[in-house]
């Protein structure tokens, strides 16, 4: 009985050795690269943000015209109007400016109230109409002329100006590859410094701004008895296409 106890006994210490011999197998040594980056630890990233810019001439404009009138009925003030509207319509078609060119982007028509001191119910005085055209411009050395026809065939106010590029995709893609490679520069320094070097690009997202040039709304008076002595300068300059970056890097550690 004894040497059958001992022997059973010896049976079970050597089937546990055996039962722990995987568990202990699977726990890495001190200091083992494994240990350095278990799967629970998250990946360490660089982030990095780029601008680029890029500049453009532009070739477009939208120019708006307006026409006011002033009269003691509305009626009035509507037909002096619209004549003179049509003079304008008439002087930009004698330009060139084809129908597709032109177009109606305003009018309203309000009548002028004068209120008493004494605190008595306003009355009307006159009426005002304006009657705003749009004219879209193809080649920007007609602005200053498409302007001077304007004034001299009734119009008393210009009421915006801006420019454009017809083909901005060009100049829009430069700024992009300028603003990426301004993000991965700064994402190579960041990661030198910390004694390592990016890895594989994990994520970019890109958004861009390219505002017109934009002359604010001015009233240009103009003198219906005589032609402009000289025609009046426009310069479009330069537009900026800006595009910006967002990118994430994983790190690698030296």
């Amino acid at each position: 009985m004894t040497a059958l106890r001992a022997l059973s006994l010896s049976s079970i210490v050597v089937a546990g050795a055996v039962a722990c011999a995987p568990a202990m197998a699977q726990q890495p040594a001190p200091g083992s690269a494994s240990m350095a980056m278990s799967p629970s630890t998250p990946l360490p990233m660089i982030v990095t943000r780029g601008q680029g810019e890029t500049k453009i001439t532009p070739d477009r404009a939208r120019l708006e015209v307006s026409v006011q009138t002033r009269a003691a009925t509305a009626a009035d003030a509507g037909a002096q109007n619209a004549k003179k509207q049509q003079s304008v319509l008439d002087a930009l078609r004698k330009l060139g400016f084809s129908g597709e060119q032109l177009s109606t982007v305003d009018y309203n028509l309000f009548p002028e109230m004068q209120y008493d001191k004494n605190g008595q119910s306003p009355r009307v005085v006159a009426y005002n109409a304006t009657n705003t055209v749009r004219v879209d411009i193809r080649d920007v050395g007609m602005i200053g002329k498409a302007i001077d026809a304007s004034l001299e065939a009734g119009a008393n106010m210009i009421s915006s100006l801006s420019f454009y590029s017809s083909n901005s995709d060009a100049a829009r893609r430069a700024a992009l590859a300028s603003a990426v490679a301004r993000a991965r520069s700064d994402a190579d320094a960041i990661a030198t410094a910390a004694g390592g070097s990016i890895g594989a690009l994990m994520e970019i997202s890109t958004s861009d701004f390219a505002p017109p040039v934009i002359y604010n709304r001015a009233q240009m008076a103009s003198d219906m008895s005589a032609k402009m002595a000289t025609a009046t300068p426009i310069e479009p300059g330069e537009q900026t296409v800006t595009a910006i970056v967002n990118a994430r890097w994983a790190f690698v550690p030296r």
